[in-house]
């Protein structure tokens, strides 16, 4: 896939921006905080209608404008496609193809696949759970795409059980609190009187719930596991590659329930949701207590071990960075598998990060199989002879002119 041009209005910090790619390399030259970064997220927006840097489209919208555009032409095997989405400070978005509303969003998702990689992508391995968690689940949407419904389910239903579990949580802070001759009074009641001011929940109501999230966490633990079973090879390869076949990466999904393998391997929805169900009960008290969901897959993480040695607490910073690449470079692979086509690279002012080594493997890399879009403060860190094949833009206060 190749995007031809894209068409930025009141997005970030362009009024008006056209920008045409004539090569299959397009390096962004400019000082920081110009709009190298805004340019790649709109790539970004195109692709997965998620930003990394902002969760509002008014945010996205330049200067408190009323809605903001971004529209793109994009060669595929099949053909030309257009592409165009509308943000709305006050309404929802509009997204189209080839000039056609789009009813559902999911429709849009993945028309164009890219791989985006930052220095904040370092944080793979050095942030929280939830910065894997945001990782994988962006690269399933890229691959299944009905995925992003999935998701969204899931959090909906959590947060309707979330907020149930608070509501009870709060009544019960309340009943504490009230005057000691009443709280005496329920030495005469009987356990199941005293049960059920504790834990002011019906059984039933709260077991909907558990059904409803059982089902759509197994969904969400089975796909995500299932993308990560076949990327895992793939930056294994690479990772060994890097270092010289010095180092062996190991990555494993780490669930929060307790998942026979063999359930996920084979596909088997209820042997997950059953396990999901058994872990539910044996937390429903602390749930109760604390008054939120401590059992599903918003509470999983993945590891990575470099030669069984924990690469979070203990890995290098050279080590960390060749990881982050392996897993990069193996997500391009298997997208290009899995959809047929090369996807888009997005290099955000990375190659600072790499060291010539690194550096020079990510860019024999790329040669002319990736439409990659990079940005930089200066050119020295690339060589002559690669950039032959390059087109050169500088960025300057929200205006793209050629070098």
């Amino acid at each position: 896939m190749y995007l031809k041009n894209i068409h930025l209005r009141q997005f970030r910090n362009y009024p008006d921006q056209k920008v045409v790619f004539d090569a299959p390399k397009t390096i962004l030259v400019g000082n920081n905080a110009q709009g190298k970064s805004n340019l790649l997220e709109a790539v970004e927006l195109l692709s997965t209608l998620k930003s990394h840097r902002a969760t509002r489209d008014r945010d996205l919208i330049l200067d408190s404008k009323p809605m903001g555009q971004i529209d793109a032409t994009l060669e595929r095997q099949t053909g030309s496609i257009e592409l165009a989405l509308t943000m709305r400070s006050q309404a929802r978005r509009l997204c189209k193809i080839n000039g056609e509303p789009l009813r559902r969003h999911l429709d849009f998702l993945s028309v164009l696949n890219v791989v985006q990689f930052s220095c904040l992508d370092l944080e793979l391995v050095r942030g929280g759970p939830e910065v894997r968690r945001h990782w994988i689940d962006r690269l399933v949407i890229q691959l299944e795409p009905i995925y992003a419904h999935i998701l969204q389910q899931y959090n909906q239903i959590l947060r309707q059980r979330n907020a149930l579990l608070k509501s009870s949580k709060e009544i019960r802070k309340t009943h504490f609190s009230e005057p000691l001759d009443k709280m005496h009074s329920m030495e005469f009641e009987t356990p199941e009187a005293q049960n059920r001011e504790e834990f002011p929940i019906r059984n039933s109501e709260l077991a909907l719930w558990d059904a409803q999230l059982a089902t759509a966490g197994a969904r969400v633990i089975r796909r995500r596991d299932r993308i990560l079973d076949r990327l895992i090879p793939l930056a294994r390869n690479w990772h060994s590659s890097i270092s010289g076949s010095t180092e062996v990466l190991d990555v494993k999904y780490v669930a929060n329930i307790e998942v026979g393998q063999e359930f996920i391997a084979k596909d088997n929805l209820e042997g997950v949701r059953q396990a999901f169900l058994d872990k539910i009960q044996q937390r429903a008290i602390a749930e109760k207590i604390q008054g939120t969901t401590l059992v599903g897959p918003h509470r999983d993480d993945i590891t990575f071990t470099i030669n069984n040695t924990p690469a979070r607490q203990y890995g290098s910073q050279g080590q960390q960075r060749t990881l982050v690449l392996a897993l990069k470079l193996a997500e391009l692979q298997l997208i290009e598998e899995v959809v047929g086509e090369p996807p888009l690279l997005l290099l955000d002012d990375v190659l600072a990060e790499l060291d010539l080594n690194r550096q020079n493997q990510l860019l024999e890399t790329i040669q002319e199989r990736f439409q990659t879009l990079i940005t930089t403060t200066h050119l020295g860190a690339f060589d002559s002879q690669w950039l032959q094949q390059t087109q050169i833009l500088t960025v300057v206060a929200g205006q793209i002119h050629q070098f």
